[in-house]
């Protein structure tokens, strides 16, 4: 670290981490950090086209490669950033925000600047991301050394995002030396040990366990101690809606999604009748629930939490999730003798080819082009929804917003998965409402030579929210203009292939060549299915929400 200055040391600790490309947008607080990286060298400044859809992309990323980053400028460039950081707080995932800020001097004299509110208050927005970070800091060069590692290794203990306030006149001073102890947390002995008797003697007298998968399992990297785990005591395994991916879909083990009344009757039922359901990583939102409508018995429930645990009604606190997934393989000695037979959702085929295309058809047919180590990102809205109940090809990594659920994350996110890995096949599943907010990284994709394939539903409305308005008559401010997107992304420039599909056996013929062809350009398929289209899932949906609001 020796002579090292502060934004050679920022970059330093994040290559460390395979940070490889940092999402963001210029602007004149932040040309020293990006004149740094650009000297810098063996990390690449990746454009994009807002603030927003830089956040986007970065979460992405992170989702991918395990980390990522972003800069942006004071004030109007990190406000536009919120949205998307608040999503990954939400979600768990570790970005780390950086923020080149006005020169020290000018905020210590408190002075009006542009990009501000005008009252000399230079920390109103490093207070506002407080609330949506694990760990914020304002760096200077004497405690870079400390407050930086720092920052980083909370994102990575916590998989949350972080906030670094760099003034610009600060990133090119030389980094003062100090000693880093960086404190982790511990998992407590006796309590790890009290949790997998409690849940041994639980397992062992229970007749039809099952384990659920949740988000932090994918998040702390732990699909591998959860297969061994279902594999030594044989459990059938359901995923959550924000745990999908989470357990290989392929494996012997797994039974489907589990979204209380919402998902596979046969998961409901299985889940809900268990006297021992344990639950690795999950959580319990809205969303995840099935609109609250799972049943399960809190008593029978075994609720293994980042860093705890819950055996029923009793708490193991400071448990970390990685060494309880560790020890219990080789406590529990249950064996169950045979699995449940489940059906899943899109396994038979649709045969009415010259019938116009709806989410009937293209769910299964899409369901068959996907391949082993594909990524695949979901648009909030109906695809979200459709496409939980896909059957997952072994390695597949599965991005969705389900727990913040902002529409338009989607296409950009797309982008950064792009970004994150070139080897592997994106493909995005996005209404034309949701792409109209961030069209514009269609350009970003074409100007950094992505290769993705994009279905994208064009039907001139959003779906999901006419299923989810109770109101007693059609409400027009669901339905948007009508955008002919293969000449957007011609006014964009690049290479490209793009299909309008009406009927089935047009999808059909648009999917062969983009398969072909997604080697070479970035693939474009808009179907074009009747207004109010959607997966059996999202009707299930509307069902629900109408119960509630009787209630109400």
């Amino acid at each position: 670290m020796e002579n090292k200055t502060v934004g050679s040391f920022l970059y330093d600790c994040l290559s460390n981490e395979g940070i490889a490309d940092i999402f963001g947008v210029p602007g004149d607080y932040n040309f020293s950090l990006l004149n740094a990286l650009e000297e810098y060298g063996s990390i690449k400044f990746v454009n994009c086209c807002n603030e927003l859809n830089a956040g986007y992309a970065a979460d992405a990323y992170a989702r991918v490669k395990g980390m990522s980053a972003l800069i942006t400028t004071f004030g109007v460039g990190e406000l536009s950033t919120c949205n998307a950081i608040a999503g990954s707080y939400c979600e768990s995932v570790p970005v780390i925000h950086i923020i080149g800020g006005p020169k020290t001097a000018v905020q210590q004299e408190h002075k009006q600047m542009h990009h501000t509110l005008l009252d000399g208050d230079f920390e109103v927005f490093k207070n506002l991301y407080g609330f949506i970070s694990q760990y914020t800091a304002k760096i200077t060069p004497e405690n870079a050394a400390v407050e930086i590692p720092t920052a980083i290794a909370a994102a990575k203990e916590s998989k949350k995002p972080v906030y670094l306030l760099i003034a610009s006149d600060i990133v090119n001073k030389t980094v003062v030396q100090r000693d880093v102890h960086i404190s982790k947390k511990q998992t407590s002995q006796p309590s790890l040990q009290a949790a997998v008797q409690h849940i041994s003697s639980m397992m062992d007298q229970s007749q039809n366990p099952v384990l659920l998968s949740g988000i932090h399992v994918s998040r702390y990297n732990l699909q591998a101690q959860v297969q061994q785990l279902a594999e030594k005591i044989n459990l059938p395994v359901a995923t959550m809606m924000m745990g999908k991916g989470s357990f290989d879909e392929r494996h012997k083990n797994f039974i489907g999604l589990y979204a209380g009344s919402l998902g596979n009757t046969q998961v409901q039922n299985i889940v809900e009748t268990s006297d021992c359901v344990l639950a690795v990583g999950t959580n319990w939102s809205d969303y995840n629930t099935g609109i609250f409508t799972a049943r399960i018995n809190p008593v029978k429930l075994i609720d293994i939490q980042p860093d705890k645990v819950s055996v029923g009604m009793t708490v193991y606190e400071n448990v970390l999730i990685q060494d309880i997934l560790s020890e219990l393989p080789g406590r529990i000695n249950k064996q169950m003798p045979s699995l449940p037979q489940v059906n899943f959702s899109y396994e038979n085929d649709y045969p009415y080819m010259e019938e116009p295309v709806t989410a009937r058809y293209y769910y299964p047919r899409i369901q068959k082009m996907l391949r082993e180590n594909d990524i695949l990102v979901a648009d909030a809205g109906s695809f979200q929804f459709g496409s939980a109940l896909f059957k997952l090809p072994r390695g597949a990594t599965y991005i969705t917003q389900g727990g913040w659920g902002s529409i338009g994350y989607g296409t950009p996110a797309t982008f950064g998965a792009c970004m994150a890995d070139k080897n592997r096949r994106v493909i995005l599943f996005v209404g034309d409402g949701s792409n109209q907010m961030t069209v514009q990284e269609f350009s970003s994709m074409l100007v950094n030579k992505c290769k993705p394939i994009i279905f994208l539903v064009n039907n001139s409305e959003y779906t999901i929210e006419k299923y989810l308005n109770t109101a007693p008559k059609p409400a027009p401010y669901n339905n948007i203009a009508s955008w002919d997107y293969a000449k957007l992304l011609e006014a964009f420039g690049g290479d490209f292939f793009s299909a309008k599909v009406h009927t089935n056996k047009e999808l059909d013929a648009a999917i062969k060549q983009a398969e072909t062809l997604c080697s070479q350009k970035l693939c474009l398929i808009e179907l074009f299915a009747p207004q109010m289209d959607a997966p059996e899932i999202v009707h299930k949906i509307k069902g629900v929400v109408e119960q509630i609001a009787k209630q109400m």
